[in-house]
């Protein structure tokens, strides 16, 4: 499991309304287990229509609170569960419940506990598109933003009332990246614009052929997820396609070492305003605060060469005769160009050379006036596209070694290490 133990010792209250996406809340329930978070669920009695409170107990393995099981013999009542909670998540939220939060209204146990609760709010709204674009609704969750509700959007689709349009709850995955968010998110990194490339790079030979390399793009997505998860104001330029990457993440996808370049210098131009070409879809409301300084993380595998005259066409082997030389050009070196006192630059290097790996980085550190390198030694235990590495963190006053783990641990945990760099 990607994120075992991502949300460990996390309490999450689940509030579920009356809605057919319902059955998607199964799902998120498990996410949020599965990442070792502790759940339990409140439901209204219109949710009972859809799915018995048992089928919750037993994902859970919590009591539900409805009003046949509230109890002022311990904590299974309105107070207690919304002092128990870490986050209080209502998926789905109907259109009658978000009205309802909006005006203050708590006439049902779902809706006592939501006012009662002082955690972190997330709202997954889910109807019929004609009641989710109603102004009245839309003034609703303007108001719950306002109110320090996050919104996870619904999406566009196919409703069960046959009405192809916006209302369809987000994807479970979805929810839990925004509910990971508000309980991981650091003070440090919220807001902050980090710039993060991945992926290797492609050199076109013709319209068939290209020139690349092994990298799997897994080390730069831990990084963007990480970041994002401590409230970070992500963007990710890649040449890999993401299928699983949150929303709120700008993701600009490019090819070739030059297309990479060019987009690295437009993002960390805009990341030295203080936001990211594209504001994150969950803080459109974020208030005015003082600028930090931005992070770059070269973690893309650029190729060192692109070919000098490529073509528009497939080149017939018919044509090339027995050998075929093929001729090649020097791309830039990216990351030494970069020359900006005002980024921090966090420079990744991969190495099969056991030996000198560690001289190469301390010299490339000095060479390309970098914040710090990763060093990762390619071999037996960490090989491309792997899901664990070994990373070995070298600054010019300093060196740590993360030792064998996940990538998404050890993502953490140099991202708090990194924190030193500002003091």
């Amino acid at each position: 499991m990607e994120y075992q133990n991502l949300l460990k010792d996390k309490k999450i209250a689940v509030a579920v309304t009356g809605s057919i996406a319902i059955y998607k809340t199964i799902e998120l329930i498990r996410i949020f287990i599965k990442s070792g978070a502790s759940v339990r669920v409140v439901m209204s009695e219109d949710a009972k229509k859809f799915i018995t409170p048992l089928t919750f107990e037993a994902i859970s393995s919590n009591v539900v609170l409805h009003n046949e099981t509230e109890s002022w013999a311990n904590d299974n009542n309105h107070i207690g569960l919304a002092s128990w909670a870490d986050l209080f998540v209502v998926a789905p939220a109907s259109a009658n419940t978000i009205n309802k939060l909006s005006n203050g209204i708590a006439d049902n146990l779902l809706l006592q506990v939501a006012i009662a609760c002082n955690a972190p709010k997330v709202l997954a709204p889910a109807a019929n598109t004609n009641m989710i674009n109603s102004p009245i609704t839309l003034a609703s969750l303007k108001m719950l933003k306002l109110n320090g509700y996050v919104i996870a959007d619904s999406r566009v689709g196919m409703l069960a009332c046959k009405v192809e349009g916006k209302g369809a709850m987000a994807e479970p995955k979805e929810i839990f990246y925004v509910c990971a968010r508000e309980l991981l998110k650091d003070e440090f990194y919220r807001y902050r614009p980090v710039v993060i490339t991945g992926g290797g790079t492609i050199e076109r030979v013709d319209e068939v052929r290209f020139i690349s390399n092994f990298s799997s793009g897994k080390m730069a997505e831990a990084f963007v997820k990480e970041a994002y998860f401590k409230g970070a104001d992500v963007c990710y330029i890649t040449t890999k396609e993401n299928h699983d990457m949150p929303l709120g993440v700008h993701t600009i996808k490019v090819e070739s070492a030059k297309e990479m370049q060019e987009m690295i210098l437009e993002s960390i131009k805009e990341a030295k305003k203080g936001v990211m070409t594209k504001p994150t879809l969950l803080d459109d409301s974020r208030p005015s605060l003082k600028k930090k300084k931005p992070f770059f993380f070269s973690i893309a595998a650029v190729s060192d060469y692109g070919v000098e005259f490529p073509q528009n066409k497939k080149i017939k082997k018919e044509s090339l005769g027995e050998k075929w030389q093929l001729e090649l050009r020097k791309n830039p070196d990216i990351l030494k160009e970069i020359e900006d006192s005002e980024i921090f630059k966090i420079g990744f290097k991969a190495e099969f050379d056991k030996e000198n790996a560690l001289e190469s980085a301390k010299k490339m550190v000095v060479e390309k006036n970098l914040d710090a390198v990763c060093l990762n030694v390619l071999g037996d235990e960490v090989k491309f596209g792997s899901n664990e590495s070994k990373i070995e963190l070298i600054t010019k006053n300093s060196q740590k070694n993360f030792g064998f783990a996940p990538k998404i641990k050890i993502a953490d945990e140099i991202l708090e290490f990194l924190k030193e760099l500002e003091k």
